[in-house]
């Protein structure tokens, strides 16, 4: 299977990094932008001052800040215990901590480390990145990316060797996947594509096209619907964002073909049908997805969850898709989207500890247009100071 035809870059107002606006449409009203939230340590975060102004629409207000530029496709944000994160670069095979120290041009960026083996080839190269749950004590990092011969998942410490805890997913040009995180049960999920190889996806004795999980040491997890097998979900063409809400209930971000892109909820032994559907299929053999956009205003890679709120970052569409969730997990209303075209590319989003989001600008991936600052990192705070707040 080819990648995706090339399409028309779509007409964008590309904010700066002195001033730049973004308008949240959530039905909510009565609101009014404060300042961020104290951390759980009483203190507030030390973050650089704000490089947009607030603005609002039907009561929501919103401010985005600028953390840092000049980065290089970074593909995926986990955080440390310092309010600091690790950030992956796609092409150059390096991680990034940035802050939590800061200067007067944003976050301080720190390279601490390089993988030597990463192969950074179409849309293969350094992708998602975990940091395991005990790291306060065991400074463990985890990392999924492509070599020579497949997409594997290593772990190490910083400046350590990486040593390899699972290997042969299938590698190619195109749908890698690449999400990589640890559930709220404490086991590894990482998210594969089918390596433009449909029949793959069906086929349970393959690891790509699905969503495994995985012990912290590459086991297959105890539960999985399949014996003996890492697969927790399949028949997906290429997840790479995934999420989780408040009650455990796992979400992802799925790039369709040329009609459909999705977002499913997440279930032990799932059939997401590709590829003998995409989008609703209303057949009983396979999950529909909860949310589907058409390929020119999604194509979505991050994901997140902020309270009720779930964020997907979008690529193609170059905005954020906000969807609205239910107690029980379902769609509430039409999502909504925010900073349309302003800041091009928009690739990793991810729940930071003071109740903000990050997101990653991806325009110097092949298919952008590149700012002199990007690629960037953004900070979002909703009305109230946490996103989703009003």
């Amino acid at each position: 299977m080819s990648a995706r035809a090339p399409y028309p870059r779509i007409g964008r107002l590309r904010a700066t990094a002195a001033a730049s606006t973004a308008a949240l449409l959530l039905a909510a009203a009565g609101c009014s932008l404060g300042e961020p939230e104290p951390d759980p340590a009483g203190e507030p975060p030390n973050l650089p001052t704000p490089s947009a102004s607030a603005s609002s629409d039907a009561g929501q207000q919103v401010v985005t800040t600028v953390l840092a530029k000049g980065l290089r496709v970074p593909w995926a944000i986990a955080f440390l215990p310092d309010g600091g994160a690790l950030v992956t670069e796609r092409d150059n095979g390096r991680i990034l901590q940035v802050g939590p120290e800061s200067g007067p041009d944003g976050l301080t960026v720190t390279p601490v480390q390089t993988i030597a083996d990463v192969e950074a080839s179409g849309e293969g190269g350094l992708l998602g990145v975990a940091v395991s749950p005990g790291y306060a004590t065991d400074k463990t990092v985890y990392a999924y990316y492509s070599t020579e011969r497949d997409n594997r998942i290593v772990r190490f410490t910083l400046g350590g060797a990486p040593t390899p805890v699972l290997t042969g997913i299938p590698v190619a040009g195109i749908h890698n996947g690449g999400g990589l995180a640890f559930g709220p049960d404490w086991f590894l999920y990482a998210s594969t594509g089918d390596g433009g190889n449909r029949p793959l996806s069906q086929d349970t004795k393959s690891l790509g096209g699905k969503i495994l999980r995985i012990t912290p040491d590459g086991k297959p997890a105890p539960g999985n619907p399949f014996p003996d097998s890492p697969i927790w979900s399949y028949g997906h063409r290429n997840v790479q964002g995934i999420a989780w809400d408040a009650g455990k209930r796992m979400y992802g971000v799925e790039f369709g073909q040329n009609t459909w892109d999705e977002v499913n909820l997440i279930v032990k032994g799932g059939n997401y049908g590709w590829p003998e559907v995409e989008g609703r299929a209303d057949n009983r053999r396979y999950r529909d997805p909860m949310v589907q956009w058409g390929t020119g205003e999604a194509s979505c890679s991050g994901a997140a969850v902020v309270e009720r709120l779930l964020v997907a970052a979008c690529l193609r569409g170059e905005r954020l898709w906000l969807v609205e969730l239910t107690d029980e997990g379902a769609v509430l209303g039409q999502p909504r989207e925010l900073l349309t075209g302003q800041y091009g590319r928009l690739r990793a989003v991810a729940a930071a500890p003071d109740g903000s989001l990050w997101v990653s600008t991806s325009n110097h991936d092949g298919r952008g247009d590149p700012d002199p600052e990007d690629d960037r990192l953004l900070r979002i705070v909703f009305a109230g100071g946490g996103a989703g707040k009003s």
